[in-house]
C-alpha cells in the first residue's frame, strides 16, 4: 500500500513539474532563414524530395521562364567538378545499396519540354537515369541536351509506375503511339539532384 502511495505522489509531481516547466522538443524543426538554403541530404541517410504523386501532379508547379543554356553556369546549389565520378562508375558508387549521395558528370540526352523539370543522363548499360531537381526548387534550360553536366545529389533504384512513364514521354514530346506502349512499371536507377552544373 506504502508503495502504491508513494508512486502516485511521485507521478503527480513529475506532471505538475511538467505541467509548469515545459521542456523544448527533442527534435525540433527550425524554419529556414529566408535567403538561405535548406541543407538536406548531406550526411543523411534517406533523400529528401519529391514522392511519385507530387511528381506526377509537377504540372501545377509554376516556374520562372529559363534562359538558354550556357557554360559553367550553375541551376540549384552551388557544384563543382570537383570529385565527379563518371556515369560509368554509378553502378560500383550505388553497389548494392538502394541508395547513395554521389556527384556525377554525363551528357544530358533529355530534357522536359514543358519546362525543364527533369533531364536524363545515358548509363553505362545504355538505359537512361532520370535526373529531378530537389523540391522542384530549380528548373534546366530546354535546349540543355547534348551539353556535359555535373550532378550532386542521391542516385537512388525506383520503380516507376506506367503512369509516370508516360507523363515523362508526353513531357519529352514522344508519339501517342509510343505513350500508349508503355504498359510495365520499370525498375531503375533515378537522381534527385541538388545542384546542376553546365560543363560545356
Amino acid at each position: 500500500m506504502k508503495f502504491l502511495i508513494s508512486f502516485a505522489v511521485v507521478l503527480v509531481l513529475i506532471l505538475a513539474y511538467f505541467r509548469f516547466f515545459p521542456s523544448a522538443p527533442i527534435n525540433p524543426v527550425l524554419p529556414v532563414p529566408q535567403g538561405q538554403e535548406e541543407v538536406n541530404g548531406h550526411n543523411a541517410e534517406v533523400p529528401k524530395g519529391a514522392t511519385e504523386d507530387e511528381e506526377a501532379g509537377e504540372e501545377g508547379h509554376s516556374g520562372a521562364s529559363i534562359a538558354p543554356v550556357a557554360p559553367g553556369q550553375t541551376y540549384g546549389a552551388a557544384v563543382t567538378p570537383d570529385g565527379a565520378l563518371p556515369m560509368t562508375a554509378l553502378p560500383t558508387a550505388l553497389g548494392t545499396r538502394d541508395s547513395a549521395q554521389v556527384k556525377l558528370v554525363g551528357k544530358a540526352s533529355a530534357v522536359c519540354q514543358a519546362k525543364g523539370c527533369w533531364m536524363t543522363l545515358p548509363t553505362a548499360d545504355g538505359k537512361e537515369m532520370r535526373v529531378r531537381f530537389k523540391d522542384y526548387a530549380f528548373f534546366v534550360p530546354k535546349d540543355l541536351s547534348g551539353h556535359d553536366v555535373v550532378v550532386s545529389g542521391w542516385a537512388h533504384r525506383t520503380t516507376t509506375t506506367v503512369a509516370d512513364q508516360q507523363h515523362y514521354l508526353r513531357d519529352a514530346g514522344k508519339s501517342e503511339k509510343e505513350i500508349a506502349a508503355i504498359t510495365q512499371p520499370k525498375e531503375e536507377v533515378s537522381f534527385l539532384a541538388d545542384g546542376v552544373l553546365v560543363q560545356n
